[in-house]
Parts: C-alpha cells; sequence; structure tokens
C-alpha cells in the first residue's frame, strides 16, 4: 500500500530502483562481502541510471530533482533487499549538501560531474581513533602554507574508504579557536601522503569498504577548501540532521522487512502440530513489534515530510536516528528468537539482519548522543 509521503512519481522511481538491485547489485553480494567491497562498476552502472546526485543540478550531469524522498526510496529499498554494504548513502544523503550548498563554482564543475556519473566515489573523513562522538577532540591538524593547507592526521572507520577518490576531511586549522578553528578540506586520490590503511573487518555490512585513513604531510590546494575556514563544525552540524534521517529511514524499511519475514515464517514452521504462529506467546510477540513498527513509520514519515519542507529540527533528527535504530535492533532481534536455531543460520535473512543492522545505533551519532541531544532540548 502506497504511503502518503509518496506520489506516482516516486512510485515509479522506487520500481527502477528495485529492478535495479536485482539486476546489479543482489547477484553479486556474495562475492562483494567476500572481497570487502562493492565493485567500481557497480557505482558507475549506478550512474548510468541516474542513481546517483538526484539533487545535483542538471549542468553538472545530476538529476536537477532536491526531494529527500528519492533519497529515502532508495534507502529503503537497498535495506530491504539486503543490500547493505552499497555505500550510495553516504555519497547521495550525507555528502550531497557539502558540495552543492559549499563548493565554489569551479569545484563544482572539478567534482560534481564525476560525483553523478559514479566515477567518482565519495566519503567524509570525520571520526578518528579518540575522537567519535566529541567531534571537538579531533586532533587532525590543516596549516596553511601559502597556496596549500599541510594536513596531519588519522581519520578510522571511514565507509567508502578505500574505493573514495574525494574524501571530505574535517581538521583543524586553528589549534586554539576550539569549534570555531574546524574546516574542512577536500582530499583527493593520488594526493601525496594521503594513504589508506586497513580495510576494517567488521561483524556486518561486509561488502562495505571501511578503512583507516592517514595524511602524513599532505599539501591540500587551498583551492581544496570546502566552504569558509573556520566554519568546517557548523557546517558539520547543519547537514548532520540530514545524514541522521537518513539511517533513521533505512531503520525503520530494516524493521518493517524483518518483521515481513518472520510473520511468513511464522505461518510455515510447525511445532507441536501447528504453526508456531498459532501459539498465543508468538502472536503477542508479533502483536508488540507490529504495533512499535506503525508507530515508528508514522514518525519517520512525518520526519521525512518535515525536512522536505525543511523544517526538520536537529532534535527531532536525533530522536528519529536514536529510537528506529534501537526500534530495529529489538526487532531484529525478537524476529531471530522466534525462528529458533534457523535464526542463527547465515542462509536465513534474519542472521544477517542481525549483523548488518546493528551498527546503526552508534554510525552518525550513538543512541547516547542522540538522547544528550534530546535532552539538551527540553530546557531543563
Amino acid at each position: 500500500m502506497r504511503r502518503e509521503l509518496f506520489d506516482d512519481e516516486h512510485e515509479a522511481f522506487r520500481e527502477t530502483v528495485r529492478e535495479f538491485i536485482a539486476r546489479e547489485l543482489t547477484p553479486h553480494q556474495e562475492e562483494w562481502e567476500a572481497a570487502g567491497a562493492v565493485s567500481r562498476d557497480a557505482w558507475r552502472a549506478a550512474g548510468a541510471q541516474g542513481l546517483l546526485g538526484m539533487a545535483v543540478d542538471e549542468s553538472y550531469g545530476g538529476g536537477g530533482v532536491d526531494d529527500f524522498r528519492f533519497n529515502v526510496v532508495f534507502d529503503e529499498e537497498l535495506v530491504s533487499a539486503g543490500v547493505y554494504g552499497f555505500g550510495v548513502p553516504v555519497h547521495n544523503d550525507i555528502n550531497i549538501p557539502y558540495l552543492t550548498r559549499l563548493a565554489t563554482e569551479e569545484q563544482k564543475q572539478r567534482w560534481l560531474p564525476g560525483f553523478c556519473t559514479g566515477e567518482i566515489i565519495t566519503a567524509i573523513a570525520m571520526t578518528e581513533p579518540g575522537a567519535g562522538s566529541d567531534l571537538q577532540g579531533m586532533r587532525t591538524t590543516a596549516v596553511r602554507d601559502g597556496d596549500h593547507y599541510v594536513l596531519n592526521g588519522q581519520k578510522t572507520f571511514i565507509s567508502n574508504g578505500i574505493n573514495a577518490d574525494l574524501v571530505i576531511v574535517a581538521a583543524r586549522t586553528d589549534a586554539e579557536a576550539g569549534a570555531h578553528g574546524v574546516s574542512l578540506l577536500v582530499v583527493e586520490r593520488g594526493m601525496d601522503g594521503f594513504e589508506r590503511g586497513r580495510n576494517l573487518e567488521k561483524i556486518g555490512q561486509k561488502s562495505q569498504d571501511t578503512a583507516e585513513l592517514y595524511f602524513n604531510d599532505v599539501r591540500v590546494p587551498v583551492a581544496n577548501l570546502l566552504g569558509e575556514e573556520g566554519q568546517g563544525f557548523i557546517y558539520l552540524m547543519q547537514n548532520l540532521p540530514q545524514e541522521r534521517l537518513s539511517i533513521a529511514a533505512g531503520a525503520i524499511a530494516g524493521a518493517e522487512k524483518i518483521l515481513e519475514i518472520t510473520k511468513q515464517y511464522c505461518r510455515d514452521r510447525t511445532a507441536f502440530g501447528r504453526p508456531i504462529g498459532k501459539f498465543q506467546h508468538t502472536r503477542f510477540e508479533l502483536a508488540e513489534m507490529a504495533t512499535e513498527v506503525q508507530i515508528g513509520r508514522v514518525f519517520a514519515d512525518r520526519c521525512v515530510a518535515d525536512h522536505v519542507r525543511g523544517e526538520l529540527s536537529a532534535e527531532h533528527a536525533a530522536m528519529a536516528k536514536w529510537w528506529l535504530t534501537e526500534l530495529n535492533k529489538r526487532v531484529v532481534d525478537r524476529c531471530l528468537q522466534l525462528h529458533g536455531g534457523y535464526g542463527y543460520m547465515m542462509e536465513y535473512p534474519v542472521a544477517k539482519a542481525y549483523l548488518d543492522a546493528r551498527v546503526q545505533t552508534i554510525y552518525g551519532g550513538t543512541t547516547e548522543i542522540m538522547k544528550e541531544i534530546v535532552g539538551r532540548s527540553l530546557g531543563i
């Protein structure tokens, strides 16, 4: 049943996305999970299909449609298909606002056409080994030297880190200015001193290349400064709500999908001579999850609608992020339990979902940080 949030154009786009995923992504999942990264061919295929840079102006090769509902459709379909490793949400949902709103005309001409074709894969590097949720604790520095910045530091847990051709790096350009001393620099593949460490081995999302990045006296041209010097922390705070909404949208879609799979399993699986769904305890478990998921869906769609109107607050984005990711974690865990021993087998979707979804309460800001954001807004 179509949701009120979407119109015919969004649903037509959904069919395009489903066909693309079935054709270009699903058949290669095992291969990419073994390799620890999605093939660059998949990125180029997504670009050729018009699935990258939907919000980028047509003059740069984008879709020219700044409507986040299209991003949500793509995110939902990836999760529904069990495709967690294709880093398009980082590319489309997180990085586009930085490039479309902050980049100069010269920078847009350099980067956006490749962004939209999939020839340029992007990442954003905020987290450091000693500074995750506490962005003000970052130690990566960029010191001005003529028409370059000399960049030194280390980032970790960077999604798309191995494949990335362009990395938006948060660094301190003024060590004495606190939050007002952070700037955003764009580091490009091949710059001297820019090195990639391990493709990190994770418990889930195996095909998502997640890397350590090292910057050793990297000379980044001043022409690669994104926005104004010293405004980087403000830019991050402005764009984090969309990132968190993207994660929340994937979380509720994941909960819905795994609940549907589990309901069917409970119809088909028998014990003591009847389907396990006939037992009262099972029905109560399913009833509770169905209710919570429905409540979550209503709030998620409201947040997306608010965001499209430019009215989503940082507090509501934080609420959506923490509550919907925790809901997804809870639903997947209970659904795995209802599968019994089969739920522990990787050939069952619930087992893979259990591993792939677990990080959602961590990346993009932990549940604890989201609660802190909400708590500070209460005026207590």
